[in-house]
């Protein structure tokens, strides 16, 4: 088809369709960034808006389930072709709209479908309704159409933009400082009607007042082989949980991931907790055995495999909130009641911060302490002796600098602990997904147990290079022993060096281990598969 953008369904749901194309198969982040904007410039609202809640991931269908989109191709092309097209293809939504049957009435000849449209009839279905109303929508649509009507109904896009690009693209399309528009952006609804408004000189700025609204974290560069002078920089651990901003305003309480994400429903007990007017950043954690440890050994912190047993759970059981009671290590302070103190120095926000804390519920926050060295040589020996499971490195916070959004050079930075590694055999392989699903590029790896059987300790697919990736594809399917569905089981001949942050006891896995960040930092073309190492060397370092 033709893309002119005058025509009209250039500016409904093929317009749409065709951004999601074009960011798929764009990898440039710049190049991104162009695209997104363009379509919000050129796209009237509320599509742009509910665009960019899609792009965000703040749309909500509770209606449409993956299961239900299996249900509806399962019913119009044999089941085994939909299974083995969606094994090689590596998306669902992808399979779906390629295999859905040519519709009887041509999409060029039916009525043009707007975002808008489809999201007013998705929201408002129930679940008994949804199959029928979405199966006539994709009736309807070009296969381009039925790609991005799929993705935005499930709201999983996976097309390599993240929320903090799509409202970067935002910013620059319209001439917006990011911050600000972060600062807004949850104090709105989708789709961001007074927004829109405002940029285009129709309507007043929105106000974040009486609102927990999120204010962009500040981040730290890697400090690599660089030395600081202690004088002008402060150091405590970082921390081995979950990064979030707590916002107590006007009554209400919000907790916020880094990427902006709102989490307070996975955490109503640290909510709860929270009622001093103000925002403070802090590390989220669950309470381990360990209670009457110091803060400087770890405070009773268990490790991140015990907070993860409670990560994306939007109800919480009374049991879970027993079993894995978390708690916030504070490191800053961003509004300290109704006043901002991002713009004064670390040294004065601390100060803020030491006389914040001791007004909160201690069993669920507690301040993270800075670490006592006299210069950077006794540092590095504190840091190296460091293997509690829930440190992950050290921080080093330049004593004049103020909180802003973002990594600014030379004034955080993080010194993560040097990684563990093991030897571990490749053991099976998946395919991947996006740009990688044409490859197997997942692979599960194990190591040698006393009885001489390779057990699986981890699953890794970061740490390669396009070309690694491709040759490990090879081996992979020269080497095939069994396939389990999209799953298969190869020769147990291939070392894959795994570098990793630490080791914890684990019932999910048959090893009894599961590590911590796994990674490929080589392939060990040099060594024997019965060299590789032993599960007892992982188990000794459990934490």
């Amino acid at each position: 088809m033709e893309r002119n953008p005058h025509h009209a369904r250039w500016h409904r749901m093929h317009a749409f369709a065709a951004l999601l194309d074009s960011l798929i198969y764009t990898r440039s982040r710049l190049a991104k960034l162009k695209l997104i904007a363009g379509y919000l410039r050129e796209t009237p609202d509320p599509d742009r808006g509910w665009a960019m809640a899609a792009l965000t991931g703040d749309l909500d269908l509770p209606g449409v389930k993956p299961a239900l989109i299996r249900a509806l191709i399962e019913e119009r092309v044999d089941p085994v072709l939909f299974r083995m097209s969606r094994d090689y293809v590596g998306d669902t939504a992808e399979t779906v709209a390629l295999l859905w049957p040519a519709p009887v009435v041509p999409p060029e000849a039916a009525e043009p479908l707007t975002v808008a449209g489809a999201v007013d009839r998705l929201r408002h279905l129930s679940r008994a309704d949804a199959p029928a109303e979405l199966a006539r929508m994709l009736d309807r649509l070009d296969a381009e159409e039925r790609f991005a009507l799929l993705k935005m109904a499930t709201g999983g896009l996976r097309i390599g933009v993240s929320a903090r690009l799509a409202k970067t693209a935002l910013a620059d399309a319209f001439e917006l400082d990011l911050d600000r528009i972060e600062e807004l952006w949850h104090a709105l609804k989708p789709p961001y009607a007074p927004l829109f408004a405002w940029i285009e000189g129709q309507g007043d700025e929105p106000t974040a007042e009486d609102v927990p609204v999120f204010r962009p974290f500040m981040l730290a560069h890697g400090l690599e082989d660089a030395r600081v002078d202690l004088a002008d920089y402060a150091a405590e651990w970082k921390w081995d949980g979950i990064r979030v901003q707590i916002v107590h305003v006007a009554g209400q309480t919000r907790l916020y991931s880094r990427t902006g994400d709102d989490v307070t429903g996975s955490f109503p007990d640290v909510a709860a907790a929270f009622a001093e007017a103000g925002a403070v950043d802090g590390e989220l954690l669950v309470r381990g055995e360990a209670q009457g440890g110091t803060l400087e050994d770890g405070g009773g912190a268990a490790s991140f495999n015990a907070l993860q047993q409670r990560l994306g759970r939007k109800t919480v059981s009374a049991k879970m909130l027993a079993e894995y009671p978390a708690f916030v290590r504070l490191y800053d302070i961003l509004v300290d009641g109704t006043e901002d103190v991002r713009a004064l120095p670390w040294t004065e926000r601390r100060a803020r911060l030491e006389a914040f804390v001791p007004r909160l519920d201690p069993d669920r926050f507690d301040l993270s302490q800075v670490i006592a060295a006299a210069d950077f040589t006794e540092l590095e020996a504190i840091r190296a002796g460091a293997r509690d499971a829930a440190i992950e490195g050290v921080m080093l916070k330049r004593r004049d600098s103020p909180y802003v959004g973002g990594r600014r050079v030379g004034l955080w930075y993080k010194w993560k602990r040097d990684p563990l590694t093991a030897d571990c055999v490749m053991m099976y392989a998946q395919r991947g997904n996006g740009r990688r699903s044409s490859y197997y590029s997942d692979y599960t790896f194990g190591c040698w147990t006393e009885e001489g059987e390779l057990a699986p300790v981890g699953k890794a697919y970061s740490g390669i290079t396009d070309e690694e990736l491709k040759m490990l594809d090879r081996f992979v399917r020269n080497h095939t022993l069994n396939r389990f569905g999209p799953v298969r089981e190869v020769e147990k001949t291939l070392v894959l060096e795994i570098a990793f942050d630490s080791v914890h006891a684990s019932t999910r896995h048959k090893s009894g281990v599961a590590m911590r960040f796994p990674r490929i930092a080589r392939i060990r073309l040099d060594k024997p598969a019965a060299e590789a190492d032993r599960l007892a060397t992982l188990q000794k370092l459990v934490t």
